[in-house]
């Protein structure tokens, strides 16, 4: 949520979303870059009354953290993914900075901590800084594997709308972007609605290897959200249908290649979340897509939910961990909650 104009509208003036969308300064993100940064990570015990373990909605409850730093471009936290076995993770933030990390679990398998933690600024294909706030806005973020090993993750962005992937070198991704091609009616929209949600069909999914493109607010002819699916032989349209009152913000598929659509809105003075399953036979290239709804949230329980991944936890369970942007703000939290299919 970038826009403060448009925030001001929903929440009126008992809250402001600020612009996050601003450009760090040179001096900041030489100051961030390469620089292993101490993360305070405050356990987050219950969610919505339930302990870990316990089922909330549809889900399973498993536990989270709120994370916090005194570095200032720690924070816009919109999209997540898992790049190793032993929990390594790369976020981007929404001011143009990559965040790699590990992942640290306790006895009970609840994560605990994010450690190792360094930020970096983003290239543009000349191997140089994004030079503007315009281009900086990096909303999503998905992991492309070559021949079954983490390759590459592949970051969307919004206002100057495009797709590029990044080369992992040592857990980290480096390197200049490589632009991905994308429909010339999204490139075309420069808006921070644009492309908020990217995700890569499994090897199980019937269009594996195929990437899945989800706008926040670029409607189709009957209003549901426009999308794109880029694929060897799976590419064309798609449309989804998101829940009333919010808009997808993220996706993410199973291991069976059913899918995840993460919404977020906003309630009177409190953000709303939404997670949605769609059934892998129904992803495909000129698919309406409409899900079930897995779990709702509104309130103390959440933050500014924009994040989404799934992954294998050190348990051997696979793990639903959806992460939140505090737009930079004081009163917003950097959360990440983790949570499971029941058996």
């Amino acid at each position: 949520m970038t826009d403060p104009r448009r925030a001001t509208r929903i929440l009126g003036a008992a809250l402001l979303i600020l612009a996050v969308g601003a450009g760090v300064s040179s001096t900041l993100s030489k100051r961030a870059e390469a620089e292993d940064l101490a993360i305070t990570s405050l356990p987050v015990a219950r969610f919505m009354s339930a302990n870990a373990g316990e089922r909330v909605q549809g889900l399973v409850w498993r536990g989270g953290i709120e994370m916090q730093s005194p570095i200032d471009t720690f924070g816009g936290l919109s999209g997540l993914g898992f790049i190793s076995d032993d929990q390594k993770v790369v976020l981007v933030s929404d001011r143009g900075n990559f965040i790699s990390g590990q992942l640290i679990y306790d006895e009970a398998g609840r994560v605990a901590s994010l450690i190792g933690v360094t930020i970096e600024p983003l290239q543009n294909s000349r191997g140089a800084e994004l030079p503007r706030a315009f281009a900086r806005d990096s909303e999503s973020l998905a992991v492309v594997y070559r021949d079954g090993v983490p390759s590459a993750v592949r970051v969307g962005f919004e206002n100057l709308t495009r797709v590029a992937d990044f080369e992992l070198a040592d857990g980290r991704p480096q390197g200049p972007a490589r632009e991905i091609p994308i429909p010339k009616w999204l490139s075309d929209t420069r808006t921070n609605e644009t492309l908020e949600a990217i995700c890569i069909a499994p090897p199980a999914s019937a269009v594996a290897g195929s990437t899945l493109l989800i706008s926040e607010g670029i409607l189709d002819d009957v209003g549901n959200r426009r999308g794109y699916m880029l694929g060897k032989a799976d590419t064309g349209p798609i449309s989804y249908v998101p829940g009333i009152g919010t808009n997808p913000t993220d996706c993410a598929f199973l291991p069976n290649g059913d899918l995840l659509v993460l919404e977020r809105g906003v309630a009177l003075i409190a953000f709303r979340m939404r997670l949605a399953r769609i059934p892998a036979a129904e992803v495909k290239p000129g698919a309406v897509l409409e899900g079930e709804t897995l779990l709702e949230s509104t309130g103390g329980d959440i933050d500014n939910m924009e994040a989404l991944a799934v992954h294998t936890a050190p348990d051997g369970s696979t793990r639903i961990t959806m992460v939140s942007d505090n737009n930079f703000n004081d009163w917003q939290r950097n959360l990440l909650l983790q949570f499971s299919l029941p058996e």
